[in-house]
């Protein structure tokens, strides 16, 4: 009966701290903070299972995308949802990503795979230089100004 009773205590002991760090908001805090693993997760299960040789290839696409997907959701949340209006060709980027596992890791994969997952990459770098020129650019103008002038001053006068 006395382990009974201990056992009881413990559960009423652990109920009474999770009901406290509940009403603390410490639940609702990781749960703001670590709810990209929720995407994380599914995506890396894909890839073991796969790779464990559960899964077929083309289940590579959707492993793919949910990891590059959950990396832009923990950068997200780590330097604020703002940011995404810079990082969004990474929603391109991930379909990129998981065509060219399924590409690479598949078995008699069509070679227009590989070529669509270049053609997305490739799309995806180019909008995210485009928005950061677009935002930036004014910043990397002035450096270059700059640079230049202190180049053109402190150079040599041969030069001239």
């Amino acid at each position: 009966m006395p382990s009974n009773k201990y056992s009881a205590g413990i559960i009423l002991l652990l109920a009474g701290v999770l009901i406290l760090l509940g009403k603390l908001g410490v639940f609702s805090f990781l749960g703001a903070v670590f709810w990209p693993l929720l995407v994380l997760i599914p995506g890396v299960l894909l890839h073991v299972l796969y790779f464990g040789r559960v899964v077929p290839a083309f289940m590579l696409v959707p492993g793919g995308m949910l990891v590059v997907y959950a990396v832009l959701f923990i950068i997200c949340n780590i330097f604020g949802w703002e940011s995404l209006k810079f990082l969004w060709p990474l929603f391109v980027f991930g379909l990129a990503a998981g065509l060219y596992e399924y590409y690479m890791f598949g078995s008699s994969v069509p070679r227009v795979v590989f070529t669509a997952s270049i053609a997305l990459a490739a799309a995806s770098v180019l909008f995210l230089v485009l928005i950061l020129m677009w935002s930036w650019g004014i910043y990397l103008v002035a450096a270059i100004f700059i640079a230049a002038g202190a180049w053109l001053m402190l150079g040599k006068r041969r030069r001239w």
